[in-house]
């Protein structure tokens, strides 16, 4: 991999190596575009199998948070850590304070939070050493648990999906499969129901599923048949590429909304069900609420307020189906071209800032 033609390609502002040989920090942040604000993005650990696969990692996800954080409206740019090291067995306190230093040296150009191997305890061990970091307890003003709130912008995401699909948003008396019932769409499956939605449910978990079973009155189905029930909207809240040669042919859903990552297996996936009719909901459009509300502890955590800009992303999803017809082109390039417009608007901007600067300083002198 050669590093600089790869963050040439892609525009990438920086990448930086961490090491701290005492406690054994191994860390890569990467920092993609930080034209609407500072870098946020979480940290990740992983037992990644060689040092190329990790800086491979690192540059992806920060790539991701840019398009992320542009498209949810915040003024913030797209960066990402990963960690090597497996965080069952490798974590100490001494390594998240040395990472937390790290941080501390980039003067606020990133702002990490938790991500897949780290947790709250570990960004509370960062936050010793620095104050650019979100998602930590609760008792240190923190947001606490996101998942609600990450399931409220999958609800509102989705009804603004239906609302094209069919014409209104009310999801009442709709059929909903949902793959996958965690810690986020349970919640989702709390809104649905009490919206008067009916439930389709799965899971590899099992006590998962008889969980929602009893307290939303769900159907439940086997894992491999979720993709082939009678459903008017398909909500994949677990695994990511599940949109794919294999599973698109059995969709019956006019819907795919739904709270998982990386949901299309490839870009062909949505070029087909674009094709198909169905309306697809971006993954990181309509999962963005746990960012938003992360984001708002850099003013003061107000749970009120981050659930009124949480409630953007209906906007927000409405805007990428508006784009997709305009330009005759696939929602998930349609949620890509939203976020590249409002950062080229800004660099323009603030090009056009800095050329009224030298006009100003060149008359002066």
């Amino acid at each position: 991999m050669k590093i600089f033609d790869y963050m040439e390609k892609y525009d990438y502002e920086q990448l930086l190596f961490c090491q701290d040989e005492a406690s054994g920090l191994k860390a890569i942040i990467a920092l993609h575009d930080t034209t609407l604000g500072p870098a946020l993005g979480g940290t990740r650990m992983w037992t990644y199998h060689s040092e190329e696969a990790a800086i491979e990692d690192a540059l992806r996800l920060a790539k991701g948070m840019t398009y992320k954080n542009a498209a949810a409206g915040l003024n913030l740019g797209g960066g990402k850590t990963v960690i090597i090291g497996d965080p069952k067995k490798d974590k100490n306190e001494a390594m998240f304070r040395a990472f937390g230093r790290f941080i501390q040296g980039l003067n606020g150009r990133y702002i990490t939070a938790e991500d897949v191997g780290t947790t709250v305890e570990d960004m509370d061990l960062i936050y010793e050493e620095t104050n650019f970091v979100t998602g930590i307890s609760q008792a240190s003003g923190s947001s606490g648990n996101p998942s609600p709130v990450t399931a409220y912008g999958c609800y509102v995401g989705m009804k603004a999906a239906a609302k094209e699909a069919f014409g209104s948003d009310s999801l009442e008396r709709k059929v909903v499969a949902v793959q996958g019932v965690g810690n986020v769409s349970f919640e989702l499956c709390r809104y649905l129901h009490e919206e008067g939605a009916s439930l389709i449910v799965t899971d590899i978990n099992r006590d998962s599923v008889n969980r929602a079973v009893t307290a939303f009155d769900a159907k439940a189905v086997d894992p491999d048949d979720i993709y082939s029930v009678d459903a008017d909207i398909f909500s994949p809240c677990a695994l990511g590429a599940i949109i794919n040669d294999q599973t698109i042919p059995q969709l019956k859903a006019k819907v795919i909304a739904g709270s998982a990552n990386n949901q299309l297996q490839d870009p062909q996936h949505g070029d087909l069900i674009h094709e198909m009719g169905i309306v697809y909901a971006p993954d990181y459009v309509i999962n963005a609420g746990g960012v938003i509300n992360v984001a708002d502890e850099l003013y003061g955590y107000n749970r009120e307020r981050a659930l009124k800009r949480v409630e953007t992303i209906y906007q927000n999803v409405a805007k990428v189906i508006e784009i997709s017809k305009r330009d005759h082109i696939p929602t998930y390039l349609a949620a890509d071209r939203m976020a590249e417009e409002r950062i080229e608007q800004m660099r323009k901007s603030r090009s056009q800032f800095l050329l009224n600067d030298k006009h100003i300083l060149a008359n002066r002198i």
